[in-house]
């Protein structure tokens, strides 16, 4: 085999249509063996060579007899001092980080871990068999791809409509899909998925992990897989269990592909992505990449004993954000899926981890510097889960500009006032208006915003109303796992019921819930399948659940039809009032002395809300007047002007007559758009000139012109 010194960058292995250059970064090897295989089946390398160049801790060579199609993995050889950080151990096969494709998916085997297991202290052993029968394998591609005029759609954010959905769960049961296109990125691309996302309104599709993940051994043993993904193995590579293709060289191609058609579509591909922690856990972990080509570079050990990781994800270990190398992973990793994939964005799992220099969030961390001088990515959508596990992990609002924020404060709040809580009100008037208490301090606007009330992790919004609590039992783990998500609605049964009354309360609630979300200023997430009463028995923890109970339910029912009906015309709605979807946050301005108020919060007497209403920890209806005069251009300079709007909120348990305010008074009619106490939307006109009877836990929403 012919092998040249080759070239140090790019990292991986790298095709340029004559010969395959590989790169690996290992600060501390001793020496770097390229591994060649002849195909995925092969128990045995066909080849080991040695790399023969070191250029700045970087392992390359160049093999100008290699193609596409080839299989491979390292060797790499150096101390093994696992109380100094170093893990080396050559009798393990490694994967290449940045390898484009898996070729072969990890079978567990007790040969993956570079110790003899035993009892607590094993890892400090040194285990000499080989994992190569067991070992994922990494594989050359080709990513040329023909994209045509395809390009990032860069939908504004204020007009942006989130939809979080499973690849595998969204399609797996729509029996519209060609059978075995169903749970597949080519599945997700199908014209009847692309027009059920095109149907509801929603104009971004965030994927949950894509990234190749590892099923965890324990679930293994238990005959359960990691469904969600947060266990990531390779940062470049398209997970293969969601193709279509029966060769995973073709798993790059599929995924640009169905990217291509939801751009077609108009539809933005945000990823969830991991990089907070990998799948080789913690020091009793297996040996499967990072910990075997230079654990001490890679990963954050602890100061007192670096055979220990620092673990701010509670998945054993976390990527060392202090070393120049793995920012530099992770940097080409995000360059990779939007330059060669194509994608809109990112969702940063456990966002806060990212960010610390030493034990301490920092805003101004290396990550969030080198993204935001980053020419690529500083223009993508840049999503933040804004907590870890790590001491003051809660970090809403405090992330820098350019990045917007998973909100849990808002879901928490909103919960709370339709669930009934006292003392709610006024910061659910922070929550609805964008939560300037979070973002206008750093100059940011409503839209750094993400508003949910539910999203994978937790309940899904017909289980919210319908349990007091989880019924996890299912995972096998004693109904431990999973948040204490505790919101009793008082609909009086726990979970599903013939009670005619209880089940129409719930899908009230369901009504207020999802669009209080969809009439608030910020950027509105839905979680999949809650537009179609998807329930999953009460388990608000199915991460293990590759099954019925996750797949969404497309059955229809006239009341599930009815609920997609109402969840539709409330998007409908807010594509439809630019009020409701302000660039800015609301504030009072004087025109030729006169002052304007764009927004007026009033009580069931039609009158501003006074102080003592504010402080009262009894208030539970209120009602917000929305000027249509934006006083703000939109993206062509032009000014924007909409209806007048007037929202009437009531989360107590008996109706509140509503006498509507003086400004909406002075015309002779109001329109309806939206009243959740009914199932079905009739078009009506209302005199504003005679109270408004608003009914028990219920939400109206009248427009008039702005004149």
């Amino acid at each position: 085999m012919r092998v040249w010194p080759g070239l140090p960058y790019p990292l991986g292995a790298t095709w340029d249509g004559r010969g395959v250059n590989f790169a690996l970064f290992s600060e501390h090897a001793a020496k770097v063996e390229l591994c060649l295989f002849d195909s995925s089946s092969s128990k045995q390398e066909a080849q080991r060579i040695l790399l023969p160049e070191q250029t700045d801790q970087v392992w390359h060579g160049y093999f100008p007899d290699l193609k596409p199609g080839q299989y491979y993995g390292y060797r790499v050889d150096g101390p093994y001092e696992p109380e100094r950080g170093h893990r080396f151990n050559p009798n393990k096969l490694l994967l290449d980080p940045y390898t484009r494709a898996i070729g072969r998916p990890l079978k567990w085997n007790d040969s993956l871990y570079g110790y003899k297991m035993g009892d607590a202290r094993a890892d400090l052993s040194f285990d000499t068999r080989d994992s190569v029968q067991s070992a994922p394998l990494g594989l050359v591609v080709d990513t040329a791809f023909t994209w045509g005029s395809d390009q990032r759609l860069r939908t504004p954010w204020h007009r942006t409509v989130i939809y979080e959905l499973h690849v595998r769960g969204f399609t797996k049961k729509l029996l519209s899909i060609p059978e075995n296109l169903r749970g597949t990125y080519a599945g997700l691309a199908t014209e009847p998925a692309i027009r059920q996302l095109l149907d509801l309104g929603v104009t971004a599709v965030e994927l949950m992990p894509v990234h190749q993940h590892v099923d965890e051994p324990f679930l293994v043993q238990r005959g359960k897989v990691n469904y969600w993904g947060y266990n990531t193995l390779g940062f470049f590579a398209p997970d293969l269990r969601y193709s279509s293709a029966r060769h995973p060289y073709f798993v790059v191609q599929e995924f640009k592909a169905m990217v291509c058609a939801l751009h077609a579509a108009g539809l933005e591909v945000i990823l969830d992505v991991v990089y907070n922690h990998t799948a080789e856990g913690n020091q009793l972990g297996p040996t499967l990449s990072l910990r075997g080509i230079d654990n001490s570079c890679y990963y954050r050990l602890s100061a007192e004993n670096q055979r220990h990781y620092v673990d701010f994800s509670g998945c054993g270990n976390g990527l060392n954000m202090q070393h120049p190398r793995v920012l530099q992973l992770i940097m080409d990793s995000l360059r990779y899926w939007v330059q060669e994939m194509h994608v809109d964005g990112f969702r940063f799992d456990l966002a806060a981890a990212l960010a610390r220099e030493l034990l301490d969030v920092d805003r101004l961390s290396s990550f969030f510097d080198i993204i935001h001088q980053d020419p690529v990515l500083s223009q993508v959508k840049l999503i933040a889960e804004p907590w870890d596990v790590g001491p003051g992990g809660y970090q809403v609002g405090n992330f820098p500009v350019g990045w917007v924020e998973w909100n849990g404060k808002y879901r928490d709040n909103v919960r709370r006032f339709w669930k009934g809580d006292g003392g709610t009100v006024s910061e659910f008037a922070t929550r609805l208006t964008g939560s300037s208490d979070l973002y206008s301090h750093s100059g940011r606007r409503p839209y750094a915003s993400i508003n949910f009330i539910t999203c994978h992790d937790g309940f899904c919004l017909h289980d919210l109303v319908s349990y007091n609590d989880k019924h996890n039992a299912a995972n096998d783990e004693e109904n431990r796992d999973g948040s204490n998500d505790n919101h009793s609605w008082n609909c009086g049964v726990e979970g599903p019921t013939k009670d005619p009354a209880i089940n129409a309360m719930r899908e009230q609630q369901k009504r207020n819930l999802l669009a209080t979300l969809l009439l608030s200023q910020g950027v509105p997430m839905l979680l999949a399948g809650d537009e179609l009463s998807h329930a999953q028995q009460g388990n608000n923890n199915t991460y293990c659940q590759d099954n019925e109970l996750a797949w969404l339910d497309w059955t229809g029912s006239p009341e599930k039809q009815a609920f997609f009906e109402f969840v539709k015309r409330v998007v409908q709605i807010r594509r439809d009032h630019p009020v409701l979807r302000r660039r800015r946050f609301f504030h009072g301005r004087r025109i030729r002395g006169k002052e304007i108020r764009d927004i007026i919060w009033l009580n069931s007497t039609g009158r501003e809300m006074t102080d003592a209403d504010w402080s009262s920890g009894f208030v539970q209806s209120v009602g917000v007047f929305f000027a249509g005069d934006l006083d703000e251009p939109d993206e062509n300079g032009k000014s924007v002007v909409g209806d007048n709007l007037l929202l009437l909120l009531n989360a107590s348990h008996h109706g509140v007559k509503f006498t509507l305010p003086a400004v909406a008074a002075q015309i002779p009619k109001l329109e309806l758009l939206i009243n959740t106490a009914v199932a079905s939307h009739l078009p009506r006109i209302v005199d504003p000139k005679e109270p408004f009877v608003l009914a028990e836990r219920s939400l109206v929403l009248f427009c008039w012109p702005f004149a």
